[in-house]
């Protein structure tokens, strides 16, 4: 038996560069942040939120991306609490870079707290996309993903962009739609802090995209069916 060590992939950034890279790997001690955190975060939902998640049993192993409608900050933090096991331990929400990583606090809670990476909306580029999806695939992750782009002023959904499809068109990796309900009631944009309010997170059946073409006819096929789906888990659609 032969053993092959490999320099992880953040090995030799500057600090600042390491939060924001979507190479980064976690120690010992981001490790346990992490857990610490999704614990706290868990507690909380529980006893501020009554957090109730329907359908878990929908969620494949890894790799997968969850995609949900978005309106509050309590969004990712649902999400990745309802996770379990290796997913959770694997999971990285995809966060607008120009919000949480553009100071040094605000980078180092999202990328050791939250596990996040960033996606710049107004320069993110191909390739970017393209090592990120390499990293979903090969490292088997899981990515918590709001197509919509930003969060809803007014707490309705608004149409999916197509970027979504670059990470799994042409993939076995599955989509997994989810919609979470009351989260913007609890914590609206402009709101500094949450308020007490049940959430409720349903999550449906994943969806598959191995035949859909890595162009942009394909992204947006993906993004209307994902749409369409997380639609469909609303309460309006019940």
């Amino acid at each position: 038996m032969s053993w092959e060590l490999k320099p992880a992939r953040d090995h030799g950034l500057p600090a600042q560069d390491r939060l924001r890279s979507h190479g980064r790997e976690a120690g010992l001690g981001s490790i346990l942040l992490q857990g610490a955190w999704r614990a706290l975060v868990r507690a909380d939902l529980a006893l501020l939120h009554r957090f109730e998640v329907l359908g878990r049993e929908n969620l494949p192993p890894p790799p997968f991306v969850i995609v949900a409608n978005h309106c509050s900050h309590l969004d990712a933090l649902s999400l990745g609490a309802a996770l379990r096991g290796t997913a959770a331990r694997r999971a990285h929400a995809l966060a607008a870079g120009d919000t949480f990583f553009t100071s040094g606090a605000t980078s180092l809670f999202a990328a050791y707290a939250l596990n996040a990476f960033p996606v710049w909306r107004k320069r993110t580029r191909l390739k970017d996309l393209e090592a990120m999806r390499r990293r979903l695939v090969e490292d088997g992750l899981v990515y918590i993903l709001f197509p919509e782009g930003t969060r809803s002023r007014d707490g309705r959904m608004a149409a999916f962009q197509p970027g979504l499809g670059a990470f799994v068109a042409g993939t076995a990796v599955p989509v997994v739609p989810c919609h979470l309900e009351g989260a913007f009631a609890a914590w609206p944009a402009g709101r500094r802090f949450p308020r007490p309010g049940k959430l409720r997170l349903r999550i449906g059946a994943p969806l598959h995209f191995a035949e859909t073409t890595q162009d942009r006819a394909g992204w947006s096929e993906i993004a209307a069916r994902c749409e369409a789906a997380v639609r469909a888990l609303g309460p309006e659609a019940a």
